[in-house]
């Protein structure tokens, strides 16, 4: 991925920053995933299903909120990889591995990593 996306409205709406990683595959997001920024959200997690590496990171330690709306995004797209092609979640904010393991607990393709 090469291009950074950002969403920030004047006010209160949340925003949400996107950028390459550094020597990995994979995005560093900062912000919140929501309502203003789901669009943001899923084309990066569309973006990472085409382009078939067998992983791709998402660090998101700058991540304070991911709606359930945006675990459910993150869900549906791991449903679409390949076999043997996986998410590998970095430092992701607590509601958002709450959520994955109770609406969608052992989702194949989905590996959280608190590290």
């Amino acid at each position: 991925m090469e291009t950074r996306h950002q969403l920030s409205a004047a006010g209160p709406a949340p925003g949400l920053a996107v950028f390459p990683l550094a020597g990995r595959q994979g995005v560093r997001a900062a912000g919140e995933v929501g309502l203003t920024t789901r669009a943001i959200w899923e084309g990066v997690l569309e973006e990472a299903v085409r382009e078939g590496e067998d992983v791709y990171y998402l660090e998101l330690s700058d991540v304070t909120f991911v709606d359930v709306a945006g675990a459910g995004a993150l869900a549906a797209a791991a449903g679409r990889l390949r076999d043997g092609r996986r998410f590998v979640v970095r430092r992701p904010p607590a509601a958002l591995r709450r959520t994955l393991d109770l609406l969608w607990p052992g989702q194949r393709g989905i590996e959280v990593s608190t590290s």
